[in-house]
């Protein structure tokens, strides 16, 4: 005899095999968008020319370029002063021979003075350059001291840059630390 299967276990056999003939539903595909490469800016166009000047109007001649009489020159009236190693103070034989040059910068109110500080060739550049300062600030306030008005005085400090003398010992590098001192006319 012929045993019925219930209809209920029928019902759900079936739709169990139609799931899974039917596959999960597949989702929609998001078709992928890339950006497009960059384009190079357009150039900008080129600055029309200025336009020429009328012919009757003067065109001014450029200025004639400084001369000797306008620059700072060495002077044989003020002689160099001297430190000591990593020093900026006066020495008395630096003290001398500033009284001399503020002898003879009291006799030439006409002149302006520049202050050059130096230093020998040790230590760092900043370091040389900062001591090279001081040094020549040094000289203009003894300058100063002995009457000679601070305006007529610049200082500028040139650090290990210019040397007097290329040699690496004691000697050499006591010439390379100094103060020069150069003039011009006001």
């Amino acid at each position: 005899m012929a045993r019925r299967v219930p209809s209920s276990a029928l019902v759900m056999s079936l739709i169990c095999v139609a799931l899974l003939l039917a596959g999960c539903p597949k989702r929609p595909t998001v078709p992928q968008v890339t950006a497009p490469a960059p384009t190079p800016p357009a150039a900008a166009p080129a600055p029309a020319p200025a336009p020429l000047p009328p012919a009757a109007t003067p065109v001014p001649a450029p200025a004639p370029p400084a001369t000797a009489a306008d620059e700072y020159q060495p002077n044989p009236a003020l002689k160099t002063v001297y430190f000591a190693f990593d020093k900026s103070s006066i020495r008395p034989a630096g003290a001398k021979t500033l009284d001399a040059s503020a002898g003879w910068l009291k006799a030439n109110p006409d002149q302006l003075v520049l202050i050059e500080g130096n230093c020998d060739e040790r230590g760092t550049n900043e370091y040389n350059l900062a001591l090279g300062e001081r040094r020549a600030k040094e000289a203009l306030g003894y300058l100063v001291a002995k009457g000679i008005d601070a305006g007529r005085i610049t200082i500028v400090s040139f650090g290990k840059e210019k040397p007097v003398c290329m040699e690496h010992n004691e000697a050499c590098w006591s010439k390379n630390r100094r103060d020069d001192f150069l003039t011009k006319r006001k």
